[in-house]
């Protein structure tokens, strides 16, 4: 039997190949670089397909696909988000994802989107940040020190200029952790006792809680003017941080209108309430922040546009490092009518009519 084609064969990034991916290219850098990525395809949002994530949901949890395609490549992420995951060890969040060539059907890349997906939400919020925070900002509160905070702190130091963090969390270990892990990276950082302590003096605002219920995180009263809000937990139907009176004091940006109205923070609104995509803002069809008073709120609940962003970046860096392995994932007959065929010459030695009987013991 012939060996399969290179386009048979399928790059896979693992877990730990994608670890040292981002630390060859540095973290900070890898951020800076995913985030002109992001923002190119926003850019160009127009050209894509879009449509709400395929969700199902549980008692414990949602899985999620989340597919695109610009008509030249295709992508799609498998996520999934299962808050009680924390309390069994496990991640409240796992994914993987698929980059293909649209005019072949092809797999291109395979990858662990775990980190990834980390990675790109972190990037997202501070793309979002450049066209809605108040200019010069320095501060940033994070409310919910779980897993998504490191990044979301270093994404906002490399693309803001955020330098002063302040932490809090109903479990203070979280914050402690955070505040380990950043140790060293160029912050100032304070852990709070409350979030009203958290928010007081901060130039903008980051929610990142895990829990999947009608939470109030941030209350109507700790919301001053000119403060710029990065609603990152708020990501399915009856999950939400912020209480309904900010929403309707701010502006609203969303990533996809349709999605968000189902997931996001604006579920608690009028089907009919305003809101503006973020691709108008950086396209300028819209303006962003107009005002020094403004409450801007990018109420962010992931889009797979973003995904296709982030697996065209891996893609992209993966020649010449090494930091992938070789899948013979897709099936490569000589004759691409003759299947069967390619599956009879893999037959063992004792001959076709065996390998179709089966050489199992009862």
């Amino acid at each position: 039997m012939t060996a399969p084609s290179r386009l048979a064969i399928v790059p896979f990034v693992s877990v730990d190949s994608m670890m040292k991916l981002v630390h060859a290219i540095g973290v900070e850098r890898f951020l800076t670089e995913l985030a002109a990525y992001i923002e190119e395809d926003f850019r160009r949002w127009e050209r894509f397909d879009k449509t709400p994530r395929v969700a199902s949901h549980s008692h414990d949890g949602v899985i999620e696909l989340m597919p695109t395609s610009d008509g030249h490549l295709y992508g799609f992420k498998y996520v999934n988000g299962h808050p009680k995951n924390t309390r069994e060890g496990l991640q409240t969040v796992t994914a993987f994802g698929v980059l293909a060539d649209v005019g072949s059907g092809y797999p291109m890349l395979l990858t662990e989107m775990t980190i990834l997906t980390a990675l790109r939400t972190a990037a997202t919020s501070a793309v979002a940040a450049k066209y809605l925070a108040p200019k010069g900002s320095r501060s940033m509160a994070i409310i919910g020190n779980g897993a998504q905070s490191e990044f979301q702190a270093l994404a906002f130091k490399a693309l803001t200029g955020i330098d002063r963090l302040r932490l809090y969390d109903i479990d203070r270990t979280a914050s402690e952790k955070c505040a380990r892990n950043l140790a060293g990276l160029g912050m100032d950082i304070t852990i709070c006792s409350s979030g009203q302590e958290a928010v007081e003096g901060a130039d903008i605002i980051t929610t990142v809680t895990a829990d999947k219920q009608y939470a109030t995180i941030l209350t109507d009263n700790m919301v001053g003017s000119g403060v710029h809000i990065n609603a990152v937990g708020g990501d399915c139907p009856g999950k939400t941080e912020l209480h309904r009176d900010i929403l309707l004091r701010s502006d609203i940006f969303v990533e996809f209108a349709p999605q968000t109205r189902i997931e996001g923070e604006i579920q608690q609104l009028a089907p009919d309430h305003p809101v503006t995509e973020l691709w108008q803002v950086m396209t300028g069809k819209v303006e962003g922040r107009r005002t020094a008073q403004q409450i801007t709120l990018f109420d962010s609940v992931g889009f797979a546009t973003e995904d296709f962003s982030a697996l065209r970046y891996v893609r992209d860096q993966l020649q010449g490092t090494g930091l992938y392995e070789e899948l013979d994932l897709l099936a490569d007959p000589d004759e691409p009518r003759d299947l069967f065929g390619m599956l009879l010459r893999a037959a063992p030695k004792n001959g076709p009519v065996a390998a179709v009987q089966g050489t199992r013991t009862p």
